[in-house]
C-alpha cells in the first residue's frame, strides 16, 4: 500500500514537471518568435559566403540601446592585413562619421574571440562629427586564414554594425581539419 502510494505520488510529480516544461517551452518559443518579428534584419557578413563556420548573431541576444537613433558611416568595414607571422599583433583604425541628426552613442564593441580587441569612443559623437574604432588582433597560435569580426552596438538602426580583419597567419599552428574516417568493408 505504501509502495503504491509513493509510486502514485512520483508519477504525478513527473507529469506535473513535464507539463510545466512544455508550457514554459511554449512561452519561450512565443517570446522568441515575437522578438524576431519585432527585430529588424541584421546585416549579413559579406565575407561569409561559402563559409560554413560563419555565425549569425542571435537576434534575441542583441542589446538594443534606448532613446533616439542616428546613423553612422564607416570609411571601410574590412581590412586585409595580408600575411603576418605567428605571434605578431595587427592593429587597424576604422574611421567613421555620425551621419545622423542625433548624438551617436556606442553601447558595446566585441571581438569574435579574445584575440580581437576593439577600442571605441566612450563619449557621445555629435552629429556630423567623426571618430574611430581601433581593433587589435593578436595572431599568437592563430595559424591559417583569418576572418576576425568585431560587432559594434550603438543607437543606430539596425543596432549592430560589423567590422572585419582578414588575412593569413603563417608559421603558427594551422587550424585542425576533420579527421579522415576509413570504414573497413
Amino acid at each position: 500500500m505504501l509502495r503504491t502510494f509513493k509510486t502514485t505520488i512520483m508519477a504525478v510529480a513527473v507529469l506535473v514537471a513535464l507539463s510545466s516544461c512544455q508550457n514554459s517551452s511554449s512561452d519561450v518559443r512565443d517570446a522568441a518568435r515575437q522578438n524576431i518579428e519585432n527585430t529588424g534584419v541584421q546585416p549579413a557578413n559579406p565575407n561569409a559566403a561559402g563559409d560554413p563556420n560563419a555565425q549569425t548573431p542571435d537576434p534575441a541576444a542583441v542589446p538594443v540601446p534606448s532613446g533616439p537613433t542616428t546613423t553612422m558611416e564607416f570609411a571601410e568595414t574590412t581590412f586585409d592585413f595580408g600575411t603576418v607571422q605567428d605571434g605578431e599583433k595587427v592593429s587597424h583604425t576604422y574611421k567613421f562619421k555620425n551621419t545622423g541628426s542625433e548624438p551617436l552613442v556606442f553601447a558595446d564593441a566585441k571581438g569574435s574571440c579574445g584575440c580581437t580587441v576593439p577600442k571605441w569612443p566612450r563619449e557621445p559623437i555629435a552629429p556630423g562629427a567623426s571618430s574611430h574604432v581601433t581593433v587589435e588582433f593578436d595572431s599568437k597560435g592563430k595559424g591559417g586564414k583569418r576572418n576576425q569580426k568585431v560587432t559594434i552596438t550603438a543607437n543606430t538602426n539596425p543596432p549592430q554594425s560589423f567590422l572585419y580583419l582578414t588575412g593569413e597567419v603563417a608559421g603558427g599552428a594551422a587550424p585542425t581539419t576533420s579527421p579522415e574516417i576509413k570504414v573497413n568493408q
